[in-house]
């Protein structure tokens, strides 16, 4: 089989707009388990949607945008429905930025043969295909847009401001883009392990070439640039989508107001949709009442969904569209405290 064979069909992104998820979820209400799980998050999420003084902080984890949850994150950031996002760096990098250089995702299958697969330059992600190839310039583009920087250590969001400002340059090849929507609404967007991804192939491939000084990413500022979100709003609620790095980072900042010296409340809201179990430990998995033991996360309005995103993801955020207290949220564009 050629390539070609392989990468045929695309995967499209679901569009939340499209459908009213509120008679579902409705029925979820009268349920049980996950279903209604699932519908009290939604209503959580919609009351940090309706708190004039809350601002919403999205965490993303996992292959989401490979997977088609793109377009809802597009949605989100401009109907002003999230106010920060905090990502790994393959779903803003390998799959976000990827998507607005003009490449696709496709549709896969898991009884593929991986080695006739790496032959061929194929990348699978469960039942998804990437073409290694076009990866391979999307790290190159980012080492572009390193090399044309003033030598010095950034952000991550300073960062992806700046491949914000490369698409606002050459134009986005795609219908939609997170980071070009977060860049046009001062949305920002941090990826406090940036290197685990294409960035940090192209970081390295800028920091080999370079003579002398170069472009580094310092998380420290990352930190203390989410934090001074988390200062500068009167009450926080967060959507986690998964869990990881992006989770902890982001229940962080309360307990570094808190080593600053600057009294601050637990994050007032808190949703979290993840597969990960709670009895080995591990981050991704545990609950909002573990994180209220360290100061994180207040217990009045939190709730564990324990259901995979793809699946989960799309119910809940239409229905708070469908809801509509959006309507009347004013844009926070965060990314003006740190210009």
């Amino acid at each position: 089989m050629k390539k070609s064979d392989y990468l045929k069909k695309v995967v499209e992104h679901i569009d939340i707009k499209s459908f009213d998820a509120r008679p579902i979820l409705k029925a979820y209400s009268k349920m049980a388990f996950q279903a209604r799980n699932l519908a009290v998050a939604a209503d959580i999420y919609d009351r940090m949607l309706k708190d004039e003084k809350c601002k919403v902080i999205l965490t993303l984890a996992g292959s989401l945008f490979s997977a088609g949850l793109k377009e809802i994150v597009t949605d989100m950031v401009e109907n002003n429905m999230v106010d920060a996002i905090v990502s790994t760096g393959a779903l803003i990098v390998d799959q976000d930025f990827f998507e607005a250089l003009g490449y696709k995702h496709y549709i896969g299958t898991t009884f593929s043969d991986d080695n006739e697969l790496r032959e061929l330059a194929i990348d699978r992600i469960y039942d998804t295909y990437i073409d290694e190839d076009e990866l391979r310039i999307c790290d190159l583009t980012v080492a572009e847009i390193a090399n044309s920087l003033t030598p010095r250590p950034f952000s991550s969001r300073e960062f992806i401001w700046e491949m914000g400002k490369y698409l606002d340059k050459v134009g986005i090849k795609t219908d939609k883009s997170v980071i070009y929507s977060a860049y046009q609404k001062g949305v920002p967007i941090f990826v406090p392990a940036f290197s685990d991804c294409s960035a940090g192939f192209g970081l390295i491939h800028h920091q080999w070439n370079r003579k002398g000084n170069m472009v580094t990413i310092d998380s420290a500022r990352d930190f203390l640039e989410l934090t001074k979100i988390k200062i500068a709003a009167a009450e926080t609620g967060i959507l986690m989508i998964g869990g990881g790095v992006p989770k902890n980072f982001t229940q962080d900042v309360v307990v570094a107001t808190d080593v600053l010296g600057i009294e601050k409340p637990m994050h007032k809201y808190a949703v979290q949709l993840t597969v990960a179990d709670e009895r080995d430990g591990g981050l991704s998995g545990s609950t909002l009442k573990e994180a209220s033991s360290w100061g994180k996360v207040d217990t009045k309005y939190e709730q564990m969904v324990f259901g995979e995103a793809t699946v989960m993801m799309p119910l809940l955020v239409s229905y708070a569209y469908h809801q509509g207290n959006w309507k009347k949220r004013p844009e926070s564009r965060f990314s003006n405290l740190f210009v």
